[in-house]
């Protein structure tokens, strides 16, 4: 599929290796030089929304991701089109983990009578020794992860230079990060495939976030 307003260097696999990447050169500015310019809010909208259809068509078409969305990884091109770089960290994601994750970022699962105990559980956040309190606890904190993070997807459109949306992620970050009930715990919780997932949309809404942009997420 054609994605629009998106460049990508062409490949020369005879002149790369494992660990050497050869790709042409793409002309323009690196994405945070182009914000300083001070852009205005179309083209910023513009380039946002290429950053991402470019995510949502890895991610949920060819089930692969680029998974470091540094701003040091895109160029906007004298003609504003988004070129994109740096495919050294490239992650596969597998179908089942896909098809549980992504359950997360569905309006039916902020329903008060939605049960998440069999997903937190398949996912990892729960582990099967959990005392009633940890899973009530666990569940509750991740729940407040899942509404937060995964907010601009259960919205047609959002504006990723809401402040207050970003401190909020800020704060939660660092409030769980003190909770002695995570520091404590004997259980490793999480799913490794979801540790590249939400790095990429972690780097992501940050990136959107530097740009202001307003997005059309439900694309």
């Amino acid at each position: 599929d054609k994605l629009d307003n998106l460049i990508f260097p062409s490949y020369y696999p005879e002149l790369s290796s494992e660990r050497i990447l050869v790709m042409d050169w793409v002309e323009g500015q690196l994405l945070r030089e182009w914000i300083r310019t001070g852009p205005d809010m179309e083209s910023r909208n513009k380039i946002g929304q290429s950053l991402w259809d470019f995510y949502a068509h890895q991610i949920h078409t060819l089930k692969m991701v680029h998974a470091d969305p540094h701003p040091g990884n895109f160029i906007i091109t004298p003609d504003q089109n988004l070129g994109v770089i740096d495919f050294g960290c490239v992650k596969v994601i597998p179908e089942d983990f896909y098809d549980l994750y992504f359950q997360l970022m569905t309006s039916e699962v902020m329903q008060v009578d939605y049960d998440l105990h069999d997903l937190f559980l398949n996912l990892g956040f729960l582990a099967p020794s959990d005392s009633k309190e940890e899973r009530t606890f666990f569940i509750g904190i991740f729940t407040e992860m899942i509404e937060l993070l995964g907010r601009p997807f259960r919205s047609d459109q959002f504006d990723f230079a809401d402040e207050k949306y970003f401190k909020n992620i800020y704060t939660l970050g660092e409030r769980i990060s003190k909770m002695k009930e995570i520091r404590n715990s004997k259980v490793a919780r999480g799913n490794k495939h979801a540790i590249y997932i939400n790095r990429t949309y972690f780097g992501l809404y940050n990136l959107l976030h530097e740009l202001k942009a307003k997005v059309n997420t439900s694309k």
